[in-house]
């Protein structure tokens, strides 16, 4: 083809490797209606006319959305009670790419007394032979006497695996001393530290009552954790980070509380960060009401609260106290591998914690926002995928750019799915969505180029997605703005 240019016409140029046309494609300056080309691995064009390539992509009444990165999801990991994931990194990536997310910050959780570097490194060998999206680390901190701890930890930081991971409550929880210890290093090494903030006391002795009084069924679940922990635990962290100067993310917010907390911490200028999840935006704690067990299938911590808190989260996303949504994906199966481990009389207490998500997270994001009007386009693109990767320092990652990498998503408005009881494409066996039927769905997901999903297929191999090195963590200096 020839190109004209304010000079008349140019040299033939060579056809893209990729050109989807037509669409309304989502960039972080706004939408473009036209064309998106790709060339190898990167975005090369974005506008009109842009010419041919060798694969040529319809997206007429499309939205061209950045790929999903999703920084919170549970792979191939042991809870603290014991029981391991059901997914592997190939379901649980399958999975994610069919919902259209395109990169993951997983957890490689130290187990008590190993060295963080064998931590890392076994973690790191499961993702290689399984991953089929691209895949990042937090580093879970939950022994810091091992042997080299701080020469580990300093060394993984500078390699790359620039988010670190504690506990304030459970049988993994670090001390206060531990966790400003923690947060130091992170200082000196350029790392951010997340937070799971429920205070322990609290919710120990809220379930020592409960189990007392024979309130055991999953829906005594919600009282075992009360709001005061989680109000608690994220005003203590928030001074923690505000008096060490040391940027601080503050995992699945569930309470009108809590984001308030995070707002005034944010107010006072202290380096905070907070997300939430689709389960406290969409879900209260009537849903664990469930004959017999069932309701062990929805528990999760923090537990699903009430409409007003869905309300506040709302509000503090549109406002920017929250930053981003994840998925927490931590997925178990309803059976004796998973959730019901401690036989089929278990109380909430003997019950792993935790839904899929991977899946779900986007096309529940995309119906509210986009297709319900809750934000928009761009504020989905943001929330889902640019400001997750700003804050993690995923540097050519989360948005639609030249230069970037093509991890690309194509959303049709107009397609509604009603998600059925088992249709995921994970290992968990049931969909905690059942029921809700979904307006606009991901048909088309590419990978640094590669299509991945096609017209709902999924056409990934083992070993297709590959770890993100993060050099540098934006936290430090930026936080990511809101569009528009």
């Amino acid at each position: 083809m020839q190109q004209r240019t304010a000079k008349g016409v140019a040299a033939v140029s060579e056809p893209y490797d990729l050109l989807i046309q037509g669409g309304r494609v989502v960039t972080p300056t706004g939408i473009v209606t036209g064309d998106l080309a790709v060339r190898g691995e990167k975005i090369a064009a974005i506008g009109t006319d842009l010419g041919t390539a060798e694969i040529i992509i319809d997206a007429a009444g499309k939205y061209v959305m950045p790929g999903g990165v999703d920084p919170h999801a549970h792979i191939e990991q042991m809870s603290g009670m014991g029981v391991m994931n059901a997914d592997t990194f190939e379901t649980a990536t399958r999975s994610a790419a069919m919902g259209g997310t395109t990169s993951v910050i997983s957890f490689a959780a130290q187990a008590k007394g190993e060295r963080l570097a064998d931590t890392v490194s076994d973690y790191s060998a499961r993702a290689i032979r399984g991953a089929m999206i691209d895949y990042a680390f937090h580093m879970t901190v939950t022994d810091t006497t091992v042997p080299d701890f701080e020469t580990d930890l300093a060394s993984l930081i500078a390699a790359g695996n620039r988010s670190i991971k504690v506990f304030t409550t459970y049988n993994i929880q670090l001390s206060d001393a531990q966790i400003l210890a923690v947060m130091s290093a992170a200082r000196a090494n350029g790392a951010l530290v997340c937070v799971h903030a429920e205070t322990d006391a609290i919710i120990a002795q809220a379930k020592a009552a409960l189990i007392a009084a024979g309130k055991t069924a999953p829906h005594y679940h919600p009282a075992s954790h009360p709001r005061m922990a989680e109000i608690e635990a994220i005003e203590r962290m928030c001074r923690f980070a505000e008096y060490l100067g040391q940027p601080v993310m503050i995992f699945h917010v569930s309470t009108t509380q809590g984001a308030a907390a995070v707002r005034d911490a944010r107010v006072r200028g202290a380096p905070i960060w907070a997300e939430t999840c689709p389960h406290y935006l969409f879900m209260t704690e009537d849903i664990l009401h469930q004959p017999d067990l069932e309701g062990a299938k929805w528990m999760c911590s923090p537990p699903q609260r009430q409409m007003a808190d869905q309300e506040a989260l709302w509000h503090a996303l549109d406002t920017g106290d929250l930053q981003l949504v994840s998925s927490d994906h931590a997925p178990y199966r309803f059976d004796e591998t998973g959730k019901l481990s401690a036989g089929p009389d278990a109380g909430f207490h003997e019950i792993a914690n935790g839904l899929p998500g991977l899946e779900t997270r986007l096309p529940l994001m995309f119906d509210a926002m986009v297709s319900k009007g809750r934000g928009g386009p761009e504020d989905f693109a943001r929330l889902t995928a640019t400001a997750p990767a700003e804050i993690y320092g995923l540097q050519d990652k989360g948005r639609l750019a030249i230069g970037m990498q093509a991890d690309i998503t194509l959303w049709d408005p107009d397609k509604s799915v009603t998600y059925d009881e088992n249709d995921l494409h994970d290992n968990v066996g049931y969909n905690p969505w059942v029921g809700r039927t979904i307006t606009g769905w991901p048909t088309d997901v590419w990978l640094r180029g590669n299509h991945i999903v096609r017209n709902g297929t999924f056409a990934a191999t083992p070993g297709t997605g590959v770890w993100i090195d993060r050099p540098t963590l934006a936290t430090q200096t930026t936080t990511p703005q809101r569009q528009g």
